[in-house]
């Protein structure tokens, strides 16, 4: 049996290094896309390219010949008032989340299709469902993420599959602001029903599950990992 071939988009820190440690794990081949590669140096089985999802172009040409599945990881959390909003911050937030994926998802489609079935992971953030003050400009971003999501998923179906999964604020590098003491720990996780705040695992290990033939039946889908957020009042 050939070995599976992955590509992590935004693999080298986060809930991206998350599954790309979990793809390794099984046995997987795994190509990091990002801008550093300080945390991959350790790790059997992965290559590296170096990009900037926000200026280049992904060479298709330095990607596996056959793509079982891509994770398209990068975000961004930048909150503020709307009366201090500017378009700007907007358009990087779009730039960044919408249209780095549809660049990557580009440059990989046809070493996907090459591969007997192919699965696209992408994330969302839960502010887009729940409406929440001060993220205007993430969900917006985000907002379009999820519907391109859908979009990609009848469009590619039924070769590729694609699902989006939308955590809650998660510990992870980006979220180190939000998390900087055990104070703030506890204030944020009083916020959940599940009453702690979500750790890399308990994203990277569906993503994971998306991206395998487990998740064969799956594709179209807007997915929280969200401590029940979204959808449960205690």
């Amino acid at each position: 049996m050939n070995q599976k071939q992955f590509v992590v988009i935004g693999g080298s820190h986060g809930i991206g290094l998350g599954i790309v440690k979990r793809l390794l794990a099984e046995g997987a081949d795994v190509t990091v896309v990002s801008r550093s590669n300080e945390f991959l140096n350790d790790l059997t089985g992965v290559r590296h390219i170096a990009h900037d999802v926000t200026t280049d172009l992904l060479d298709p040409g330095q990607l596996p010949a056959a793509i079982d599945g891509l994770a398209y990881c990068p975000g961004s959390i930048n909150l503020g008032p709307l009366r201090g909003l500017k378009p700007e911050a907007m358009v990087a937030d779009f730039t960044l989340n919408a249209v780095g994926a549809v660049k990557c998802v580009q440059a990989c489609l046809k070493a996907m299709q090459a591969a007997p079935a192919s699965s696209l992971v992408m994330f969302s953030t839960v502010a887009v469902a729940q409406g929440l003050p001060m993220h205007a400009s993430v969900a917006a971003a985000k907002g379009a993420v999820e519907g391109l999501a859908r979009s990609l998923a009848a469009e590619l179906a039924p070769k590729i599959r694609v699902n989006c999964i939308a955590p809650a604020l998660t510990a992870t590098p980006l979220a180190a602001r939000f998390l900087s003491s055990e104070q703030k720990r506890e204030a944020m996780a009083e916020k959940y029903p599940l009453k702690r705040i979500g750790e890399v695992d308990d994203v990277a290990g569906l993503a994971e599950f998306l991206l395998s033939a487990r998740a064969s039946w799956i594709t179209g889908q807007i997915i929280g990992v969200d401590g029940g957020m979204s959808s449960l009042r205690l």
